[in-house]
């Protein structure tokens, strides 16, 4: 299992872009990257074929994304200002990372979570 997760300030802000533009929708977005030893890399942010963005959710049928090892997990934004993951997150976990942006999307505003829901390091480069 990893304890840290790493990524470009570049990368990260296509991501806060994003969740600020569909905002007060919620965001969502697979992440891309590798996992070496205790560390996650994130490479960048892709938006899922047929995502829905909704006030208080945001989801894509898991069955239309395309067989791909480097997809590491998911992100999404909460418009609330929170970013602890809610019971429907986990439950709706997809892959071995989750990354919570909160209101108003700044890089201190992202946490990240592993598939247990604990609190990952995360580090912007």
């Amino acid at each position: 299992m990893f304890r840290k997760v790493v990524v470009s300030g570049e990368v990260l802000e296509v991501f806060l872009e994003l969740c600020r533009e569909v905002f007060p929708r919620e965001n969502i977005m697979l992440i891309r990257g590798k996992i070496r030893g205790g560390m996650a890399e994130i490479k960048e942010f892709l938006i899922p074929p047929f995502s829905t963005y909704g006030e208080g959710f945001s989801s894509f049928p898991t069955y239309m994304i395309p067989f791909d090892l480097s997809i590491i997990g998911i992100a999404h934004s909460h418009p609330s200002g929170n970013n602890s993951p809610s019971d429907e997150d986990m439950n709706h976990f997809y892959g071995r990372l989750m990354l919570i942006a909160a209101y108003p999307y700044g890089k201190d505003s992202v946490a990240a979570y592993n598939s247990k829901g604990i609190k990952i390091e995360f580090t912007v480069e």
